[in-house]
């Protein structure tokens, strides 16, 4: 383009020539904004002043609205590579996280009480002859309870006058209360005698102290005539009897003697 513009001859009468410069625009008070900065420059300039950029009033060819996001295709290229970088180190991460095993966890360990011995704990032993000491066992329900009286009624074999203390000169009697009938025609009687600090000693064994039942019955009652005639085999103290079929717990009472 060509850039004009007005020269006065050697004469002040003389009538203005008109002077062009090849590749230049006339020198107006025009403005042209700058394509690259937005700086306002005059419409002769070849170049921002601003920036140095080259000047193209027509624009370049195929450029797109100007703004602060940039849509070139160069830079929109290298934001999109710098997008894919960060999200392939997110998911890398992830992925080690996912490698790398949990802290197993280590609970403290509580030491267990040492447990200490308890007569209560001992299983209980069959005595092998009279006099031999019986350790205490767990208690278990029995089928049947044992009352003590100084009498019996004879129709229906329970005690009369109820008592657990007997003396020499009492009469002894006891009666077996089942929760079903005895099945069997005779049962077994053991007496335990139970010292002050709970040691038990056998006394009476259930070998060969079998007493007569009827078998369709449930309870049963028998009665010795004089308590004092059962102190010189068994002492006086506190006493337990039990009451056996077979090698079966039935029932058992406590009684004393003095």
């Amino acid at each position: 383009m060509a850039r004009c513009g007005v020269v006065h001859g050697p004469s002040a009468f003389s009538p203005p020539a008109a002077v062009c410069v090849l590749g230049s625009r006339a020198m107006t008070g025009d403005t042209i904004e700058c394509f690259n900065c937005g700086h306002a420059n005059p419409s002769w300039a070849q170049v921002c002043r601003s920036c140095g950029a080259p000047i193209r009033p027509d624009g370049p060819p195929g450029a797109g609205p100007r703004g602060i996001i940039p849509t070139d295709q160069a830079s929109l290229i290298s934001i999109g590579a710098a997008v894919a970088a960060i999200v392939s180190a997110i998911l890398l991460g992830l992925f080690l996280a996912g490698l790398i095993p949990a802290a197993p966890n280590v609970a403290t360990e509580t030491p267990s009480p040492t447990p200490s011995a308890s007569a209560s704990a001992s299983p209980s032993v069959e005595p092998s002859a009279a006099g031999s000491v019986v350790p205490s066992g767990s208690v278990q329900p029995l089928l049947g309870s044992v009352f003590f009286g100084t009498g019996l009624n004879p129709d229906t074999h329970d005690v009369t006058g109820p008592t657990s203390t007997f003396t020499a000169g009492v009469a002894f009697a006891h009666s077996i209360h089942m929760t079903e009938p005895f099945a069997v025609n005779e049962i077994q009687e053991e007496v335990i005698r139970v010292a002050d600090d709970g040691t038990l000693t056998v006394v009476q064994q259930r070998e060969g102290s079998n007493l007569p039942v009827q078998a369709d019955l449930m309870i049963a009652g028998y009665r010795v005539a004089d308590a004092g005639t059962l102190i010189p085999g068994w002492g006086t103290g506190n006493f337990i009897l039990r009451v056996y079929r077979g090698v079966e717990l039935l029932a058992e009472g406590r009684f004393s003697l003095s």
